[in-house]
């Protein structure tokens, strides 16, 4: 009796096992992911900034209204250990007296993974200068409202070297680097 139990039993174990039984199969997906790294100012064009003339002798010069009319967008895809990228401005040419100023706004609008962070109001000079740090995989969003936005002015910072100028074109260059 105990011996036809045990045979009923192993044969109902079998029969469900095949019954209820599983398979798989497997396939190899290739995947590329590129490192990236781009970067732009939106919109594009020119500024202007004007030092207005005082009215009463014995004034200093107005400075202009700073501009906040530029973004800086990024996409940025690191190598798997690799360093975090930042964001440098400078200018092709110093003016004597005055001094060119630039700060990044935190990142905001659309975007997502390490966005950079602000170093803050930076005087600009012929050498790259950071204004924005720790970079890492990321993208801004694009255009206008959408990265880090940018706060150009001017600042007279020694009267004896002022020299009157017009229309005096000054070119900042913003490169991405790690």
């Amino acid at each position: 009796m105990i011996l036809i139990r045990s045979i009923v039993l192993i044969a109902s174990v079998m029969i469900s096992g095949s019954i209820y039984s599983q398979t798989s199969a497997s396939t190899t997906v290739s995947l590329t992911l590129p490192v990236v790294t781009l970067m732009d100012i939106e919109p594009t064009g020119s500024i202007t900034l004007n030092f207005t003339a005082p009215t009463e002798a014995g004034n200093a010069l107005g400075a202009p209204t700073p501009n906040t009319s530029k973004w800086v967008n990024y996409t940025s895809a690191i190598t798997s250990g690799g360093l975090t990228r930042r964001i440098t401005a400078s200018v092709n040419k110093v003016i004597a007296g005055v001094n060119i100023r630039i700060q990044a706004a935190a990142a905001s609008g659309a975007g997502g993974g390490t966005r950079g962070t602000s170093s803050g109001q930076v005087i600009l000079t012929t050498t790259p200068t950071t204004i924005i740090s720790g970079i890492g995989g990321a993208y801004t969003g694009n255009g206008a409202n959408n990265g880090h936005a940018l706060t150009i002015s001017l600042a007279t910072n020694t009267y004896a070297n002022l020299q009157a100028q017009a229309n005096t074109a000054i070119v900042i260059t913003y490169t991405i680097t790690e």
